[in-house]
């Protein structure tokens, strides 16, 4: 057997007394070809994401050790040297307390797996998942408004297929707030442009939607469709050469078309605009709309209508016709004031 199943034990690190027949290379190994690609086929975004915490993981293990990653046997990694990893990289990294929670997540899937498959590594295990995410503050998403919506789209030059592409790139980000993942993965034969015009996308964690279109939008993709004369397999958003366009090159297109309109207007000067930041245009035009919040969660692709919340948190709008519907109070009201002692004690807290 691979892993080993001896009764030995082995004074390790300041003395502590650890399993030395369980080394970590083949449960990582096991993590991430049966777990992570096999049972739960991992998005390429999740195996890469929990492929750079455990590199870093592993080289702060082989640092603080004085062991190389092959000779690491799971005991060695425990809760405390965890919570070493990632103070570390807060300080040291400068990562955020959201990155800190993710790597955290990535590490406590593992340990979650390797408690199924070895019990008696159970203990040591549940340190590691009861260590708790760390609260961090939860800023107003960022959208733009109307008027900065229309002075992107009017960004691109049209005069160029670069700007072409660009702008209904943006239009369709703009109206159906696509992940960039997702926009990547948009092929010809995805638009449907005739009865009822809509756009098939394969979502987070494998789910297909469609997203209806606005007339503006399937006009643009139509116009755009009979430019590239495309096979229904070639990408819909590709390069000059017909590539499918990367994470990046979006964020560019972004990042570029942005920088002209905040030229021209001094609202755009505040905000970040970023690929996501449009999604969340899409989602506040919806909600600013009158559209339900499940709704909304449908069309977004979200796992949980709580994930929409954030929206309402963000609509200041929304608020202000709230508070219009309220009515001042006349009457003076009292405060509450217990009778009895223990209440009392309770109420002073």
């Amino acid at each position: 057997d691979a892993v080993g199943r001896g009764a030995c034990r082995t004074t390790g690190l300041g003395g502590r007394i650890m399993i030395a027949t369980y080394p970590l290379p083949v449960y990582v190994q096991r993590f991430f070809t049966e777990r992570l690609l096999t049972q739960m086929r991992a998005s390429p975004n999740t195996i890469a994401s929990y492929r750079d915490t455990f590199r870093l993981l592993l080289k702060y293990a082989e640092a603080q050790t004085k062991l190389p990653p092959t000779d690491l046997h799971v005991a060695h990694v425990d809760a405390d040297m965890i919570g070493q990893f990632l103070t570390f990289c807060e300080e040291e990294r400068g990562n955020s307390a959201r990155s800190r929670n993710t790597r955290l997540a990535a590490i406590r899937s593992f340990f979650k797996y390797v408690a199924g498959c070895e019990p008696q590594l159970l203990h040591h295990c549940q340190k590691v998942l009861a260590m708790p995410s760390k609260r961090h503050e939860k800023r107003v998403v960022d959208f733009l408004t109307r008027d900065e919506m229309e002075t992107l789209l009017k960004a691109p030059d049209q005069s160029t297929w670069f700007g072409r592409r660009d702008r209904v790139l943006l239009l369709t980000m703009l109206q159906t707030g696509l992940r960039v993942s997702e926009l990547i993965g948009l092929r010809v034969r995805d638009v449907e442009l005739g009865t009822g015009p809509h756009l098939r996308c394969m979502g987070k964690g494998r789910k297909e939607r469609a997203t209806p279109l606005r007339a503006d939008s399937r006009d643009a993709l139509r116009s755009w469709l009979a430019q590239i004369e495309a096979e229904p397999s070639d990408p819909l958003f590709a390069t000059i050469r017909g590539r499918p366009l990367s994470r990046d090159a979006i964020e560019r297109i972004v990042r570029k078309h942005a920088a002209t309109a905040a030229s021209t207007s001094s609202t755009f000067r505040l905000k970040r605009v970023t690929p996501h930041v449009l999604r969340h245009t899409a989602a506040m035009q919806l909600l600013q709309s009158g559209v339900d919040r499940t709704i909304i969660a449908l069309w977004l692709g979200h796992e949980s209508i709580e994930t929409t919340q954030v929206y309402i948190h963000a609509d200041i709008e929304l608020k202000e016709r709230a508070m219009a519907l309220t009515k001042p109070v006349d009457s003076t009201g009292g405060r509450y004031r217990p009778r009895d002692e223990l209440l009392a004690f309770l109420e002073a807290l």
